[in-house]
């Protein structure tokens, strides 16, 4: 899950990031509105958690633009949090609104809730014996609990959704890693690797050469 954190107070920005990251999502993070236009041209995001009161241009504006364009799910993040200012925010565009102070762990919940949204796929995915509890960030096969990194867990995750179309190693990078990541760098074959061998046997996931990879 690839997520744009869009927040002026730069502490609380890295706070968020680095939290999302410990959740097990891929998140880049910039600090005024415009960076947040930029980005979102060159990227695609699955949840954008936005903050309102941007410089440079207004997170309203923000918000406005990129729900008629783009296909990322919105999250306002802001300390106005009276009915009022939910119904101007939802009517923008936005998808959920979450005011400030917040518990992490329900940012947390509701960023996961958007990128479920986003995709067809349910909370809890079985494929044979593979079960992907997207929700929970738990995956299991043949009732045998799975120990996965963050980066394993987010390609398995991608390759169930996709519901056995094939996922490019363009779009497992795109989605499962942030802009730090190399794109000229091996990281997506070798994390399917270890992927692969801690499935076991029999391979659940399949090369498609010169496209991808699907389950």
């Amino acid at each position: 899950m690839r997520v744009l954190v869009v927040e002026d107070h730069v502490t609380l920005a890295a706070r968020i990031g680095e939290g999302l990251r410990d959740a097990g999502m891929a998140v880049d993070v910039v600090h005024d509105g415009a960076a947040a236009l930029a980005g979102t041209t060159t990227t695609a995001y699955d949840v954008i958690v936005l903050d309102r009161d941007l410089p440079v241009v207004h997170g309203d504006q923000v918000c406005r633009t990129l729900a008629a364009g783009a296909p990322a799910r919105i999250l306002l993040l802001t300390a106005a949090a009276s009915v009022e200012d939910r119904v101007d925010g939802l009517e923008l565009g936005a998808d959920d609104y979450l005011g400030k102070p917040f518990a992490f762990p329900e940012l947390v919940a509701r960023v996961r809730a958007l990128a479920r949204r986003a995709t067809s796929a349910p909370p809890l995915v079985r494929r044979g014996d593979l079960t992907v509890d997207r929700a929970r960030h738990r995956a299991g096969r043949a009732g045998r609990p799975l120990s996965l990194t963050r980066k394993e867990f987010g390609v398995l995750e991608m390759l169930v959704a996709a519901d056995g179309a094939v996922v490019s190693a363009e779009e497992l990078l795109e989605h499962v890693w942030d802009a730090y990541a190399d794109p000229f760098s091996n990281v997506v074959s070798v994390t399917l690797a270890r992927l692969r061998r801690k499935l076991g046997p029999p391979p659940v996931i399949e090369t498609v050469v010169g496209r991808g990879y699907r389950i």
